[in-house]
């Protein structure tokens, strides 16, 4: 008969142990099994939806560059912006950039005749709200881009 000592019989014990937990894990049987291969089906659905989202993304931008008619570029969104609700961009005038555009637009000021317009109160009113030096807006000649471009004299930057 064999006898097994208690350190031996302890060992015996864990190699039963750990070799019944590996089967268990192995079997198909396993409800963890189940759950990951349940994951897994699911997380190939999610990559396929959207994948499928972002080619129809995709083919929808294609589809809004072919229609559109000019480039896409910086201060397009504005133009096209003021065109449809009756605003021009106001910063083809020289020395407006596009934040000081929008502040004008916030002010009240949409057109290039309402700059063309302005008396020197209104100058010096322009010039504190958007951060510039008294003079800057005489200077810089604003009111005479301003109708230059109303009267369509002036085309732009390379116009």
């Amino acid at each position: 008969m064999m006898s097994f000592n208690l350190n031996e019989a302890a060992l015996l014990l864990i190699a039963l142990v750990i070799g019944w937990l590996l089967g268990l894990m192995m079997s198909g049987r396993g409800k963890y099994r189940q759950l990951w291969r349940d994951e897994q089906i699911a997380h190939r659905h999610a990559i396929k939806d959207r994948d499928a989202r972002i080619e129809a993304s995709n083919s929808r931008i294609a589809e809004l560059e072919r229609q559109s008619a000019g480039p896409i570029g910086p201060g397009t969104a504005t133009a096209v912006a003021g065109a449809v609700h009756g605003r021009d961009d106001l910063s083809r005038i020289s020395g407006i950039s596009q934040a000081q555009e929008v502040a004008l637009n916030e002010a009240g000021y949409h057109r290039y005749g309402q700059i063309a317009a302005l008396n020197a109160e209104q100058e010096a009113t322009l010039e504190a709200r958007l951060g510039l030096k008294p003079g800057t807006i005489g200077h810089e000649n604003w009111r005479q881009q301003a109708d230059d471009l109303a009267h369509g004299k002036k085309r732009g930057l390379f116009g």
